[in-house]
């Protein structure tokens, strides 16, 4: 699992017309396709569906060096096992990638 974020119908159509992943920014009130600023796009190979159709499953090709905004391959870089490790090295560096 590399990241989990949110689409509205607009992304999600974006998703099935472009092939890249789009998603909806709720705290930016915007659509954003991943990897529009970092480069880290994401292209779509499978589309599932959940049986509440209220979920999506993207199997995709990570292009560029990770999904995680933090520079690490995956959001999900952290373990909990009793106390918090971070459990993979960060691929890229942020602060020169992001210029906000």
């Amino acid at each position: 699992v590399l990241m989990l974020a949110y689409m509205n119908p607009i992304a999600w159509e974006k998703t099935l017309e472009t092939g890249k992943a789009w998603f909806y920014s709720r705290s930016r009130d915007k659509q954003w396709m991943k990897g529009e600023e970092s480069g880290n796009v994401q292209i779509v190979k499978e589309v599932f569906v959940d049986c509440d159709d209220d979920t999506v499953l993207l199997k995709v090709e990570q292009v560029g060096k990770a999904a995680c905004h933090k520079g690490y391959n995956s959001c999900f870089f952290r373990k909990v096992n009793g106390d918090v490790k971070v459990i993979e090295e960060k691929v890229f560096d942020p602060e020169k990638v992001y210029k906000k």
